[in-house]
């Protein structure tokens, strides 16, 4: 109940679900995997199932969030939230405080509009990763602090940024090919341009501080997450 209570402080309407002892509910939607994992009682076998997905897809990129799991991930929780599903994983970091993550369902249709008339155009890599593992990974009570829901993905054209007054140089990113996949929460995105990112080359865009260019777009998106955890 502690846990039900602190879920729903940020959302009154999401459910743990018992997928064994739930009838009369459509899961045609959640991938095959998320059952396989929730009908199997053993949990140290869940986790090796949920994160051998990881790893098949995206195992060299995300190294140290997948290690990361592996040692603290302590709990497994499928959720829902009005039709709609995600895991809730539940993580011990090394100060002894459990912090829960949310990974969305990969099969979610999404309706970020920008970003749906140029999905072919994003990184393979970044591509799989939503479509084949989660429609984001974030930290649960902020939403941030991770790869952000597709629907949630800040397209950079949209908005006003007053650091643009403050930068001489041009800028070397196309703002209206550009997304942030990641949120710190705190104005901080990693920024992939589509019309300059190839080998996964992105950009730290800041609301309030220059740009940083010529990133690894994997390197620092699993760095920060493991920052998050800790």
């Amino acid at each position: 109940m502690e846990k039900v209570d602190y879920l729903k402080k940020y959302n009154k309407k999401i459910q743990i679900i018992d997928l064994e002892n739930t009838i009369n509910t459509n899961f045609d939607n959640i991938p095959s995997l998320w059952v396989d994992v929730f009908m199997e009682k053993d949990f140290k076998r869940q986790v090796e199932l949920l994160l051998e997905n990881w790893t098949k897809h995206l195992g060299s990129e995300l190294s140290n969030t997948i290690a990361y799991l592996k040692s603290n991930l302590i709990d497994l929780d499928l959720l829902e939230n009005e039709g709609a599903y995600s895991i809730l994983y539940s993580i011990k970091n090394s100060e002894g405080r459990i912090l829960y993550y949310e990974g969305k369902n990969p099969n979610n249709h999404f309706h970020n509009k920008s970003l749906i008339n140029n999905w072919d155009k994003i990184s393979t890599s970044i591509r799989t990763f939503y479509e084949k593992i989660h429609d984001g990974f974030y930290y649960y009570a902020s939403e941030s602090m991770g790869l952000v829901s597709l629907n949630s993905v800040t397209y950079l054209d949209e908005y006003e940024w007053g650091i643009l007054d403050e930068i001489d140089d041009p800028i070397k990113i196309n703002l209206q090919t550009s997304y942030g996949f990641f949120s710190n929460g705190m104005g901080g995105y990693v920024v992939f341009d589509f019309e300059n990112g190839q080998n996964d080359n992105a950009a730290l865009w800041w609301n309030d501080e220059y740009p940083d260019y010529n990133i690894n777009f994997w390197d620092v998106v699993d760095e920060w997450i493991v920052v998050g955890f800790e």
